[in-house]
């Protein structure tokens, strides 16, 4: 994955940019402490027979921001990397970006800090059941449903499925988000991220006046959610010039066929030496000429140290938290507009929820049903955001977050404080 690339923790970015809006929409005091601490944040050892027949001891964590207005939710992610400070700022981004897009959930986020890539799938598995078991105290399809995140997919969430359901004594597909399509997922749940940068980017291009064909779109971090939004804009007509992995990149002004760079990072694990393309690293990437860029990989890429020399005329970002708040006042007034993340990467969470209904009510859509009813939250949400944007001479991003906050901050005033 490529370095953060400054010393602020996404913590540190997270919590300023709320004390930042907050103090710019006169939230009241008490609303403020009460989002700005979290409802519980628990913290486990996940100890694991390995395949040589030691045990070994891991660390895992839940952190639950805000349940205001329904069951949390988030993803959990396994890395070598991970930290509390991470899952801290994701799940309260978490909880901005349900509310901004009107999903009656609140934010939580969760992971095990180890290195899949250095584990058997039988290791794997257990490490997931092991964990599972430790914070099953304080999940429920009624009150905190995990998701895939960096590092789990799918299967991960198979194995927390079954192994809830059996602690439970019966069968639970609402637990968990992101599953297969035989235990209860959701048609169009794998592409949903990617998909929503694609339509957000869309309507943002059809904003400033422009069409989407010949744009050239550059992305950093061709994974999952950055696969899906190029092969979707290269659908719209976009032209993709430059994309990467965590070892670095490729670019090519005259475009670079989607199918045709997936297929080689299949037969050789990366994109570099693709034929036809210049070898360029993930930092290089960032500063190309562009008219749409689409960070997507980890956060914290772009900074004071290289906003200056961003060149895209739109970003778009499809990570969290990939742009730190002194390189936002930059672009800011460089006049670069950036979609921010709770808005641009909500797809996810969005078919997620979809996913939690159709499990709750055992009615299953088909694919169109899931796509067009996406498209038309994102829309619907993105067009909101930049109103209030015009309308007041905010960011995206500020607007974003205060339709977010002030959502949040309406449900406890209604709600009152118990006891």
């Amino acid at each position: 994955m490529p370095e953060k690339m400054e010393e602020n923790s996404p913590w540190q970015t997270a919590l300023t940019q709320f004390n930042n809006v907050s103090k710019r929409m006169n939230l009241p005091e008490d609303i403020h402490q009460i989002l700005k601490h979290f409802s519980r944040i628990l913290t486990v050892s996940v100890p694991v027979r390995m395949d040589n027949g030691s045990t070994a001891s891991f660390e895992g964590f839940r952190v639950q921001h805000c349940s205001a207005k329904g069951p949390y939710k988030g993803g959990i992610r396994y890395h070598p990397d991970l930290t509390l400070d991470d899952l801290k700022a994701l799940a309260m981004e978490m909880t901005w970006k349900c509310s901004l897009v009107d999903i009656p959930f609140g934010g939580a986020k969760g992971g095990v800090v180890c290195d899949p890539k250095k584990l058997s799938r039988g290791e794997l598995e257990r490490i997931t059941r092991r964990y599972t078991y430790a914070i099953q105290p304080i999940i429920g399809p009624d009150i905190d449903i995990p998701a895939p995140d960096v590092n789990t997919n799918e299967q991960i969430m198979a194995w927390i499925m079954d192994t809830y359901s059996m602690n439970k004594g019966f069968c639970s597909p609402g637990i968990v988000t992101g599953k297969p399509l035989n235990i209860g997922g959701s048609l169009g749940r794998a592409d949903a991220t990617g998909l929503g940068v694609a339509y957000i980017a869309a309507s943002a291009v059809r904003q400033n006046k422009k069409t989407l064909k010949g744009l050239n779109v550059v992305i950093q971090g061709y994974g999952n959610v950055g696969s899906a939004a190029g092969k979707f804009l290269e659908e719209m007509g976009c032209k993709i010039v430059a994309v990467s992995s965590s070892t670095g990149g490729i670019y090519n002004p005259g475009g670079l066929s989607h199918n045709a760079i997936i297929e080689h990072y299949r037969k050789t694990g990366g994109f570099r030496y693709f034929p036809h393309a210049e070898n360029i690293t993930n930092a290089e990437l960032l500063e190309l000429p562009c008219d749409v860029l689409i960070p997507a990989a980890m956060g914290g890429q772009i900074t004071k140290k290289n906003a200056g020399k961003i060149k895209a005329k739109l970003i778009v970002e499809g990570a969290n938290g990939p742009t730190t708040p002194e390189a936002d006042e930059i672009l800011s007034g460089r006049k670069i507009k950036i979609v921010p993340d709770i808005l641009a990467n909500a797809g996810g969470v969005i078919v997620s929820y979809f996913e939690w209904v159709q499990d709750a009510q055992c009615y299953f859509w088909c694919k169109n049903e899931v796509n067009a009813k996406l498209k038309i939250l994102l829309e619907r949400s993105f067009n909101d955001v930049y109103a209030f944007a015009q309308k007041n001479k905010y960011s995206l991003r500020t607007s974003a977050m205060m339709l977010a906050i002030k959502k949040v901050a309406d449900v406890f005033t209604v709600r009152g404080l118990y006891p």
